[in-house]
């Protein structure tokens, strides 16, 4: 259940890989708002960025409101402010010294909480909610885990984002009103449409031309990013922005302007299958309900190639062998393996049964919200 009585919220975020840790902060910060009448202040240390997602966002000014939500720069010079009732590290960044001896300086403490990043190892359910008492002050910080199972924190879900899903994807003219909006002409017959949100990848030529040399019409999406160069480089083109369309055989790629949140929710809705990175797309993606491929973020030490298998096989649970094995060999071809022209094959040939699993589990997971674990979580801590 919700809050009944507004409270305040300090989010901290520093803004590690341009849009990912500032997408799921921003989500978190309007739904406290929003859903739960929560006062939120939200640190960033790169509004630049931040600006991206938020066009109405003035990246020159240290402080200002957008969509009820306090939005302040993050400075090394922190300002002397009185601390929130719920203060959320994201992503184990460090606060500020003086504001944790703010912290410890109230009365009544602050519910303390670091936000970690989402994973689907079993580990995550053993660590969620574990407390960490500050070492010198009267303070204790609590992990808090998102995660896919009812141990750990769960994912953040706007109350009526399935409701609107379902609206949208069977609403044609508002499909149709969709695709106009991106200047994106209507379906050809027998036409695929695929979205293409990614990081630099060695597999990307490759399906490029098996979509170009496929007997089916694709029509790929392109927000514009770090995946548009090696796109350009493939169709031969100086450079590419906003508004390119490039033609070859059955392939069609449109670029379109990075978008905020609540349009590219429309765009995982609207196409039939999405390539997905990093976090926050990743879980949109699964809301959306389409059959989805997942970049994960790459770390040197490999252990990212772990939480791959992780979030595969929870994801892939209760598929017949065939479909799984399909799901699992585009992964790990995306994701640095080899023979995409033949995992993309063999998952499109299951696309039917993978769209029809995408519903049911995201219909699964959504009994799991993030947002009302946290409260829930700060009530018994407090």
């Amino acid at each position: 259940m919700g809050v009944s009585l507004p409270r305040g919220c300090d989010i901290f975020c520093t803004v590690v890989d341009n849009f990912g840790d500032i997408g799921v902060c921003w989500r978190l910060a309007r739904q406290l708002a929003h859903e739960h009448g929560f006062t939120v202040r939200l640190w960033v240390d790169n509004l630049h960025s931040f600006g991206n997602m938020l066009p109405e966002l003035d990246a020159d000014l240290p402080a200002q409101m957008c969509r009820s939500v306090e939005i302040r720069l993050w400075e090394d010079a922190m300002p002397l402010v009185e601390p929130a009732d719920l203060v959320i590290g994201a992503f184990a960044c460090k606060l500020p010294e003086s504001y944790i001896a703010a912290m410890a300086a109230r009365k009544a403490k602050p519910v303390w909480l670091n936000l970690e990043y989402l994973s689907a190892e079993d580990w995550v359910e053993t660590h969620h909610q574990l407390p960490s008492p500050h070492p010198q002050l009267a303070l204790t910080k609590y992990f808090f885990f998102p995660g896919f199972t009812p141990k750990t924190g769960g994912l953040l879900i706007e109350h009526d984002l399935l409701a609107r899903r379902d609206v949208f994807q069977q609403d044609e003219e508002a499909q149709s009103s969709y695709w106009q909006s991106l200047n994106v002409p209507p379906r050809a017959a027998n036409e695929l449409r695929v979205s293409l949100f990614s990081y630099e990848n060695e597999a990307m030529h490759e399906l490029l031309r098996t979509w170009e040399q496929g007997a089916q019409p694709v029509t790929c999406l392109l927000p514009e990013g770090r995946a548009l160069p090696q796109v350009v480089r493939y169709f031969e083109q100086q450079f590419g922005k906003a508004g390119d369309v490039w033609q070859r055989g059955n392939l069609r790629v449109h670029v379109l302007p990075f978008v905020e949140q609540s349009l590219y929710d429309e765009l995982l809705w609207a196409c039939d299958v999405n390539f997905v990175r990093g976090e926050d797309s990743c879980v949109r993606a699964q809301w959306a309900g389409k059959p989805f491929i997942w970049q994960i973020y790459p770390q040197h030490d490999g252990v990212h190639q772990e939480k791959l298998a992780a979030l595969q096989v929870r994801y892939a649970d209760g598929l017949p062998e065939e479909v799984a094995s399909a799901v699992r060999d585009l992964w790990l071809a995306w994701n640095g393996g080899a023979d995409i022209a033949g995992a993309w094959g063999r998952f499109d040939d299951q696309r039917d049964q993978i769209d029809k699993h995408g519903l049911a589990w995201a219909e699964q997971l959504s009994g799991n919200n993030l947002a009302l674990n946290l409260l829930d979580f700060s009530h018994q801590v407090a």
